[in-house]
């Protein structure tokens, strides 16, 4: 459930800690992360607590890659509204992808958008 969010806040935060994350990149990732983690419990899996949303964080020279898969039915990833148009501006939803796509400097979707990869380069 989207009480979990607490956990994977824990997780960034030793994360930073153990790959020495500057302050900015911390904040790039842990929005990106949890902007994505809300989206696969409350529009992947539907809220289901049956359900689970599974992260891997990936350490690689210079980059840091995080995977989130939820075990729902996936998304049209390429035909998203854009938030900033005049008649979107006022909803409630639709931001999410859009901050992953500004504060990550690459996002992938995977599994007809089930998986969703987030990378940031940490140098």
């Amino acid at each position: 459930m989207i009480e979990n969010i607490q956990v994977i806040e824990s997780f960034i935060d030793n994360a930073k800690e153990d790959f020495e994350i500057n302050d900015d990149m911390y904040g790039n990732i842990m929005i990106s992360v949890t902007e994505c983690i809300s989206n696969a419990i409350i529009h992947g899996n539907l809220s289901n607590p049956t359900k689970m949303v599974h992260l891997e964080l990936q350490m690689q020279p210079g980059l840091l890659k995080c995977s989130i898969e939820d075990e729902g039915s996936g998304f049209d990833h390429s035909n998203l509204p854009d938030p900033t148009e005049p008649e979107n501006i006022e909803k409630l939803g639709g931001r999410g992808i859009f901050l992953m796509r500004n504060l990550s400097d690459d996002v992938k979707f995977e599994k007809n958008g089930k998986k969703t990869i987030l990378s940031f380069y940490l140098d």
